[in-house]
């Protein structure tokens, strides 16, 4: 419980809480810390913020304070991945990317968490790439002081499927490429597509270990396919031959090669004719035509998940649909926008 006390004798008294001071377009933050001993010299200071009494704090048994309590729920929030520092701010705890790596929220859960009366925690977008220090969360009890039920059934949700957040570390593949299209392999025009594909690989510490061309037949493709794989490939990317045309046969050249599960079509534009198959656990991803006149497309939202290790299904491809379509801005700043979001 909070014994109140007026301001002109509080002086001597421990500060049960931070105060904060906010001057607009200059400051906002703590102006006196929990802790902070009061003395004459601050009485001025804190009529000015408009307090006029203070407060100390006797817990009782079934209490708990809000540092503490950010504590218990910044444990229990974070997962693999995610360091936190016991110091908290006007209550509130940052929750820190341990590592390079792909932000990763169990929406469910967070939801679950924030449903509890009194207890919050705000996050980044989920699949977000961060770098190691970068915060990506903060927590907080919203009173000063509350029932401690509430802060373990908090902490609880946040823990019962797995912690709701958590860093995933890219692997660093090493990628295949395979360039379709007779066009190409003839020399009746110059790919373009290779150079881009290699980038989206290298930027996220793949390597590219090898490129073959094919002409439009789904047995040479296929065939493709089969000489990374026996070059130790772990990652392929194919572009060409994602449309309805009939001459556009890749789908039957990965068939061949044994993808066991094949799932095209995705809800993003660009994108929608993107592929994700698998041979056995090696994920190939076609890329339509599209990749080559957008900066940004499906890819782009895909591949760090499949190189966080998650298995990119129908239903995933379903998912992107909300806030998967681009704005064609004249001036791109993805990350820094709705797509994908």
């Amino acid at each position: 419980m909070l014994k109140k006390i007026k301001l002109k004798d509080a002086v001597g008294t421990k500060l049960a809480h931070d105060i904060t001071e906010i001057r607009p377009g200059e400051f906002k933050g703590p102006a006196f810390r929990k802790g902070h001993t009061v003395c004459n010299d601050d009485l001025c200071h804190l009529q000015k913020l408009g307090k006029n009494h203070l407060y100390a704090i006797d817990l009782a048994e079934d209490e708990i304070h809000e540092d503490q309590a950010a504590a218990l729920l910044a444990a229990g929030l974070a997962g693999e991945g995610i360091v936190w520092q016991d110091e908290p701010r006007e209550g509130k705890i940052k929750l820190l990317a341990e590592r390079d790596g792909l932000f990763t929220v169990d929406t469910a859960s967070l939801a679950a968490f924030n449903m509890v009366d009194e207890v919050m925690c705000a996050t980044l977008h989920n699949h977000t790439l961060v770098r190691k220090g970068e915060q990506v969360a903060a927590t907080r009890a919203i009173p000063l002081i509350m029932k401690r039920t509430p802060i373990d059934r908090a902490a609880a949700i946040a823990q019962q499927n797995g912690a709701t957040l958590s860093v995933r570390a890219l692997r660093q593949a090493k990628v295949g490429l395979v360039i379709t299209g007779s066009e190409v392999y003839h020399g009746l025009i110059e790919d373009r597509f290779a150079p881009v594909l290699s980038k989206k690989a290298t930027d996220l510490g793949g390597k590219v270990v090898g490129t073959a061309f094919a002409p439009d037949d789904a047995e040479l493709i296929g065939n493709a396919i089969q000489t990374h794989l026996e070059r130790g490939c772990d990652l392929l990317m194919l572009s060409g031959g994602m449309s309805v045309d009939p001459d556009d046969v890749t789908r039957k050249g990965i068939r061949l090669a044994g993808a066991s599960e094949m799932h095209y079509g995705s809800a993003v534009l660009p994108g929608a004719m993107f592929l994700v198959a698998y041979i056995k656990d090696i994920p190939l991803l076609g890329v339509p035509a599209c990749g080559l006149y957008h900066r940004i497309t499906v890819l782009d939202l895909v591949l760090p998940r499949i190189l966080a290790g998650e298995k990119i299904g129908k239903a995933e491809l379903a998912f992107l649909g909300h806030g998967g379509l681009c704005m064609d801005c004249e001036e791109c700043v993805y990350p820094h926008c709705p797509f994908g979001k």
